[in-house]
């Protein structure tokens, strides 16, 4: 296998870099940056060039729009919440967000908005932080009645026109019936924006404020948040969504005035955040340390064992799979872990090449970022190339591939 470095062979970290640098030679993305890391000792990679066709080199700085892989870091706030018992698990939401109570649900999930009956209870804590409430981005669903009017709500941060801000969001997502009664069915991603209101209501503070001050702070991630500022927008790429048909490089946001240039008016916990590896690093770290990071406690062990044990049911395990199998054309194949936890997907079998237990989860900017217990290992790459094609997908699956082939105890 070749000499050991830390937990890794040598040979196994130049297949890495071989795996990483042949996706970027052939142009399907312009740039990555990678980590592994297991114990106190992390290994770094740098490929590529921040935009297409050239210009500045990845660095171990750059910042990245890390999309979905946001749900895994914001749920802290919750569990922060829940430690304090400022939240509890079974209380309804309705106290904080009035605009949820006495809900409607649909008849049928393809049926007119105004073909309900009454949900059978109110939406509790829980429900927001196991995206079970009731509502969410159901792709199986496209074109229906709901859906649309999700869309046409603005409820969502891939539109065209960004999304309102946080009172306006609650106000319109309060205009619109369940598509499920509260607790029944897994459904992604709105629940991760919610929750991001639902703290700001309990704390009565900005939700990035709240964020910053009990964990980026802590954490030491100087480089997350919610937008990037002008002294920083440099280390920031453009993201391209690639022409589904002529593989295309589209830019979908760019950096210079682009929608991260400045704080958002929703900033959202479904998919909000810009960071770097290293201050994803610190956070997942914390959270294999079992809530601790240098010394100082930033959740309890608890709420970690609670946030990266599977919540869902047999019954809401398939609904969940279904998406990620179903919908190839979005997912590429990602997705298919199994379990979730709070904001996270927790494998509860082995697909692949890793163990049950591995947590975390992707993004449609082209990122993936996972913790797996059972090896002590923190894993990531990111790059900004969205996955409107496989491209990005395939060069995530290949690197975690090699990671595991890579790991020598």
């Amino acid at each position: 296998m070749g000499a050991s470095n830390n937990g890794f062979t040598d040979a196994g970290l130049r297949r890495l870099h071989d795996v990483l640098a042949r996706h970027i030679d052939s142009g399907a993305v312009p740039g990555a940056v990678a980590l592994v890391g297991r114990g106190d000792r992390t290994h770094v990679l740098a490929l590529g060039t921040m935009n297409h066709g050239g210009g500045e080199p990845m660095r171990r700085d750059t910042i990245f729009r890390m999309a979905s892989t946001s749900k895994p870091v914001t749920v802290a706030a919750g569990m922060v919440l829940l430690d304090e018992c400022r939240l509890r698990l079974d209380d309804p939401v309705d106290p904080w967000l009035p605009e949820l109570a006495d809900r409607r649900v649909l008849k049928r999930i393809d049926g007119p908005l105004d073909d309900t009956v009454p949900a059978k209870r109110p939406i509790t804590v829980r429900d927001v932080l196991t995206s079970t409430f009731g509502l969410g981005m159901d792709m199986t669903a496209l074109g229906t009645p709901i859906m649309n009017a999700v869309f046409e709500q603005g409820l969502t941060p891939d539109l065209p026109t960004p999304m309102p801000e946080p009172d306006e969001w609650i106000r319109r997502l309060g205009t619109l019936p369940l598509m499920h009664q509260p607790g029944e069915q897994w459904q992604y991603h709105i629940a991760s924006d919610l929750l991001g209101v639902l703290v700001a209501r309990v704390t009565g503070r900005p939700f990035e404020e709240f964020m910053r001050e009990r964990v980026f702070g802590p954490l030491g991630m100087t480089d997350t948040g919610f937008h990037v500022a002008a002294d920083r927008i440099d280390r920031l790429p453009d993201l391209y969504a690639p022409d589904p048909q002529s593989g295309e490089f589209h830019v979908w946001d760019k950096a210079a005035d682009g929608r991260w240039s400045k704080p958002p008016a929703f900033p959202g916990g479904g998919g909000g955040l810009v960071s770097t590896v290293d201050d994803y690093h610190a956070y997942f770290r914390m959270l294999l340390d079992q809530g601790v990071h240098g010394g100082e406690r930033i959740l309890s062990r608890a709420a970690v064992e609670l946030m990266t044990t599977n919540r869902l049911t047999p019954e809401q395990t398939a609904a969940r799979t279904a998406l990620a199998r179903d919908n190839v054309h979005l997912s590429h194949g990602q997705g298919q872990h199994g379990g979730w936890g709070f904001g996270m997907a927790v494998r509860t079998y082995r697909g692949d090449y890793a163990p049950v237990g591995q947590f975390g989860w992707d993004g449609g900017s082209g990122t993936s970022t996972y913790a797996d217990p059972r090896n002590g290992l923190v894993g990531m790459v990111l790059t900004q190339t969205g996955m409107s094609v496989p491209n990005a997908a395939r060069l995530i699956h290949d690197f975690w591939t090699t990671v595991y082939q890579a790991i020598e105890d």
